[in-house]
């Protein structure tokens, strides 16, 4: 339990930035997901037509540091390139 005041600010503050990144990660797994399914289904015109968005979504969340950018990057790319192959 906090003793001072401003240990109790913090606590607040912690709590506040964790159901944050709680939320900035749901995001992230969605979207992911919804790519996957676009793929998986081979709907390859909804998946490109997505993938500005997807890549945008990845990159904003990267940004605040929930995922790491290259993280964000290797998955661009990994669905990207399946994209790519699922047209052949």
């Amino acid at each position: 339990m906090p003793n001072t005041k401003s240990a109790i600010r913090r606590v607040q503050k912690t709590n506040l930035q964790t159901s944050i990144n709680k939320i900035r990660k749901s995001k992230y797994k969605a979207v992911i997901k919804q790519m996957s399914n676009y793929i998986a289904l081979g709907k390859t015109k909804e998946a490109r037509e997505f993938l500005p968005k997807f890549h945008s979504q990845l990159m904003k969340i990267a940004k605040t540091g929930v995922i790491s950018k290259k993280t964000a990057s290797r998955k661009i790319s990994r669905i990207t390139k399946r994209i790519q192959n699922s047209k052949k």
